[in-house]
C-alpha cells in the first residue's frame, strides 16, 4: 500500500519490522487457540477473522492488507477426550463392548435367523 508521501513504487518491510511482525502474529494465534476449543478455533479461521485481527494489531509496526492465514502447526498435543472426539465427529454407528465386538446400537436393523422348519 502506498504512502502519500511515497516517490518509490514498492517498498518492503526492514527485518526488524518483519521480525516484530511475525512475533505479533503468533502472540495472536497463542492467545486465541489458547482461550477456544478446537472447533470454535477452526471456525474462526475459516472466515479469516484472525487475519484481520492481526492486520489491525501489526498496522503501528508496518501498514499491511491482505493478511490470510495459511498454516497452522500444533504444538502441544492436546487432551485426548473420547466424549468430545465423538462429538466432533459423530457417532459411528454402534458401540463396542469389553473385547471390542459391535453391539447393535437400538433402532438399527439386525437380519433374523434363518429357520429350519416351519
Amino acid at each position: 500500500k502506498r504512502v502519500s508521501k511515497q516517490i518509490k513504487k514498492a517498498a518492503y518491510a526492514k527485518s526488524s519490522q518483519v521480525r516484530a511482525i511475525r512475533k505479533k502474529m503468533v502472540d495472536i494465534m497463542t492467545k486465541e487457540a489458547s482461550t477456544e476449543d478446537l472447533k470454535s478455533f477452526v471456525n474462526k479461521l475459516i472466515p479469516d477473522s484472525i487475519g484481520k485481527d492481526i492486520e489491525k494489531e501489526c498496522m503501528d509496526i508496518y501498514p499491511l492488507h491482505d493478511v490470510h492465514i495459511r498454516k497452522v502447526k500444533v504444538l502441544k498435543k492436546p487432551k485426548f477426550d473420547a466424549s468430545k472426539l465423538m462429538d466432533l465427529h459423530g457417532e459411528m454407528g454402534g458401540t463396542t463392548d469389553e473385547s471390542g465386538e459391535m453391539i447393535t446400537a437400538p433402532g438399527e436393523f439386525v437380519e433374523p435367523v434363518i429357520q429350519e422348519s416351519v
